[in-house]
């Protein structure tokens, strides 16, 4: 698929048994790389309604030298010396950044691949996602200072193309464009959208089996 063309439509909608299902099989992935990166994790936090199942997304605030200032993005952050493991860092960051303590409250799901970023041209980062199913109806979101909003996205609607956009960029004087996904009114692109898409990738196969 490349990079601007919609996903292909599935007729059945998000079934969270099929998302537990297929990452509790997954053996997650990681690159083998030539120079040390520094390692960071993000949460994809979901709950399951009725018809439909949705994930928590932040928009980051605007910050000098931050390389994705105000973008759109999981929680998550780079690991510290009092995280035993990267599932420990989007833990402790989703805890820091919207205040939901996910060992109470959410179910761990499993981990997707780690992903591989260059946000300057001298510094690498592996990011690892860890998925977790949010079942606390009476938590309270808790923003700090990281944080301009907290928003929840419907992944049914981004998985069938029904959100899908492009987002245009502008470097060094050339336009770029990057395939992302509306949400109130911001676009959810670059790292994020590689995330999701590598999510999809694993659960669109079987829900066309439901």
């Amino acid at each position: 698929m490349s990079s601007l063309e919609k996903p292909a439509v599935i007729p059945e909608k998000l079934s969270l048994k099929i998302i537990k299902s297929v990452l509790a099989q997954y053996i997650p992935q990681r690159p083998i790389l030539n120079v040390v990166a520094q390692e960071a994790a993000v949460a994809i936090v979901i709950r399951s309604h009725t018809d439909f199942v949705e994930a928590l997304f932040i928009q980051r605030a605007v910050r000098d030298g931050d390389p994705w200032s105000g973008d759109m993005a999981f929680p998550g952050g780079h690991k510290d010396n009092v995280d035993l493991t990267l599932r420990e860092t989007a833990e402790r960051e989703t805890f820091e950044e919207v205040g939901i303590n996910l060992n109470q409250s959410a179910c761990f799901l499993g981990e997707l691949d780690s992903i591989e970023i260059r946000p300057r041209r001298s510094k690498v980062i592996l990011v690892t996602p860890f998925v977790y199913n949010l079942f606390d109806k009476d938590f309270v979101l808790n923003k700090n200072s990281e944080v301009a909003e907290i928003l929840w996205g419907s992944l049914d609607e981004m998985i069938i193309g029904a959100s899908h956009v492009s987002k245009e960029v502008k470097r060094n004087g050339v336009l770029q464009y990057f395939p992302g996904y509306t949400l109130d009114n911001q676009i959810i692109w670059g790292l994020t959208f590689r995330i999701l898409d590598q999510f999809f990738s694993l659960i669109r196969p079987f829900e066309r089996l439901q």
